[in-house]
């Protein structure tokens, strides 16, 4: 394994702070932490903002963390989370500026990214080759699917086998064949050492890595597993994808964060575009097959497409009964005049279920042309429902989405407030978003907040008090633990900061609480430092006017009350604020929406009246001419 690589931002650093702290300033919900170098200087950086969580909740059953961009003269890795959207196309999860290229560092970085996310592990994520992230890769997700970047590989083996591709330019071409269209492992394996003897290159160290890691990055080793490719054999497996044309070794500190916001721009623009064409268009219909309709409504417009395809190519694709059993029957399905590549579908009537050799539903949750084939033979005229994926459809980002395993809060009290807190946030981020589009459904929403926030105040008064006590404010979260028994009137409160800094955004502080007398209390606030010492940050002070104490020594029942009123107002604070925003959001965008038609109109009339002049000017030539 490689040693540490360490690099600096140099004075760049501040416009990208100066960034975070305002982006979160205007959105709490918006993340970032920082990771504290040995010398408490700035290190590793990761910012995830409303957008990028929210967007995870629905798409983020693969991912792709690409560390190939390259910032500043220092060139600091740029590295992304990404994913595809219910159209395919990239959307992001989370960025980050990796100053110490460490193991440590990358674990830090994968954790501090699943806490963004509310702690849910992908189905599957892609990475490069870095052998730091392979090892955090299975520290951290274990249970995640692991594959190495197929177009990293290709990039790697050009290069160290140069000459060989210089001199043997078919190799590059049947290397690229033996891993790309391989449909079984028997052939790949069979492919693979074929190619190696005929080349004479069996004892290549690079090749004999690569073939160890062949569980990694071989599609045939991987197609039983979702990494929502809409083809199995996609040759644009290349990682720096969503920043492309926007950052590079030149790009400067200070540059970074607007390139950052034109490409998320640019992205999210291209998403509408591809909303509004599926939501305003009805795609060409190429069979009367009642499936293809439902698959048109259910679609969206890009996924629609690549279903029609597969559907269209069963009817060159007959299948033949090889098997039946009752319920399961076996088929083998093959393109016309091409039965040496024959697939096996098995379809059990009585569930609806239905598997096929190619894996493609498992690669890529579209159904196949050899599954479809076997429906139209068993009359099976529309979709299961177990065969459309939501994430594919137009609804993909509708309705309450939660991880699997949401209900299963953990048992301590520390863990639970987290997790039910980002789950709430990552429902009402959904929510607001929804009800923002429109007057109407921004009413709709805001009555339904209302009848909700009558319904939480009136379980919180018939509470007992005795429960966890926790608050939850603008990304802050205060937690009152039990008292030790050898301080008097004691508490420890843990802070979370919304993308604060330190390991996880989350300190310690300690209130003790002095009664000096009947009328006079003191409370003294202690933080806990790096080295796990407390350092006196504050005292607060409550006394007795005219009978009546006005104090800081509050019970804990009572504080968590008080608390509780003050969360309530800045709740509904951040809501007023939240609507006053949409409201303008959306003022604004008819206001563009009215000078594009202005535009438009006087530059039509423009044309007009330059017609109009260049007609007169003929007809008075033409006129000329006559006279």
């Amino acid at each position: 394994m490689s040693s540490t690589r360490q690099r600096t931002l140099g004075g760049g650093s501040h416009h990208v702070l100066d960034y975070l702290k305002r982006m979160q300033a205007e959105n709490p919900t918006f993340f970032y932490a920082i990771q504290d170098d040995n010398d408490h200087s700035c290190g590793n950086i990761f910012w995830a903002d409303a957008t990028s969580r929210t967007n995870y909740s629905y798409f983020g059953d693969t991912v792709i963390l690409d560390t190939t961009y390259k910032a500043n003269r220092y060139r600091v890795p740029f590295a992304s989370f990404t994913g595809f959207n219910h159209h395919g196309q990239p959307v992001l999860f989370g960025c980050a500026l990796i100053l110490n290229e460490s193991e440590s560092s990358f674990i830090w970085l994968f954790r501090t990214w699943l806490h963004a996310m509310s702690g849910r592990h992908p189905v599957s994520i892609t990475t490069d080759l870095d052998p730091f992230i392979q090892v955090t890769v299975a520290q951290v997700l274990p249970s995640t699917r692991h594959r190495l970047c197929k177009w990293n590989i290709f990039r790697e083996t050009r290069g160290k086998l140069a000459h060989l591709c210089q001199s043997h330019p078919a190799f590059e071409i049947e290397f690229k064949k033996c891993v790309n269209e391989s449909e079984t492992i028997d052939e790949f394996e069979s492919y693979w050492h074929s190619l190696l003897e005929r080349f004479y290159i069996m004892d290549n160290e690079w090749l004999q890595s690569m073939y160890n890691a062949r569980q990694h990055w071989v599609p045939v080793y991987l197609r039983d597993t979702f990494f929502g490719e809409i083809s199995l054999n996609e040759g644009n497996e290349c990682l720096n994808f969503f920043f492309d044309g926007y950052v590079n070794s030149s790009t400067t500190l200070q540059v970074l964060v607007k390139q950052y916001e034109k490409s998320v721009s640019s992205w999210h623009e291209r998403e509408l575009k591809a909303d509004y064409d599926t939501t305003n268009s009805s795609p060409v219909l190429k069979t009367p097959s009642p499936m293809e309709k439902q698959a048109a409504s259910l679609y969206t417009r890009r996924i629609f497409m690549k279903f029609q395809e597969e559907l269209v190519e069963t009817l060159a694709n007959p299948a033949t009964k090889i098997d039946d059993s009752g319920t399961i029957t076996t088929y083998r399905v093959a393109k016309f005049g091409e039965n040496q590549k024959s697939h096996v579908v098995t379809f059990n009537s009585f569930e609806m279920k239905a598997s096929c050799s190619c894996q493609m539903f498992e690669y890529s949750g579209i159904i196949c042309r050899h599954i479809l084939t076997v429906f139209r033979a068993k009359n099976v005229l529309t979709l299961p429902t177990q065969f459309v994926l939501k994430r594919w459809t137009r609804n993909a980002k509708t309705g309450t989405l939660l991880d699997e395993h949401a209900s299963e809060l953990p048992s301590s009290s520390r863990e639970s407030v987290t997790v039910r807190y980002n789950n709430l946030r990552q429902e009402a981020i959904k929510y607001v978003e929804e009800g923002a589009k429109s007057i109407q459904i921004y009413h709709v929403a805001m009555r339904a907040l209302q009848e909700a926030s009558e319904k939480v105040c009136t379980a919180k008064n018939q509470s007992t008090g005795t429960a966890e006590g926790a608050t939850v404010t603008n990304g802050i979260r205060g937690e009152l633990l039990a008292a030790d028994e050898d301080v008097p009137s004691y508490q420890s409160v843990l802070v979370t900061v919304g993308g604060g800094g330190g390991g996880d955004g989350e300190c310690w502080f300690k209130i003790i609480d002095f009664s000096l007398s009947l009328s006079l209390c003191v409370s003294f606030i202690f933080v806990e430092d790096y080295c796990g010492a407390w350092l006196l940050i504050g005292v607060m002070m409550g006394f007795d006017v005219s009978g009546m104490v006005v104090e800081m020594n509050l019970t804990l029942v009572e504080k968590q009350k008080k608390i509780r009123e003050l969360t309530a107002e800045l709740e509904v604070t951040n809501q007023r604020c939240e609507v006053y925003r949409a409201n303008l959001l959306a003022v604004l965008k008819d206001m563009e929406e009215q000078k594009l038609k202005l535009s438009v109109k006087v530059q039509n009339a423009r044309l007009i009246r330059f017609g109009r002049t260049v007609y007169a000017a003929k007809l008075s030539a033409f006129t000329k001419g006559f006279t």
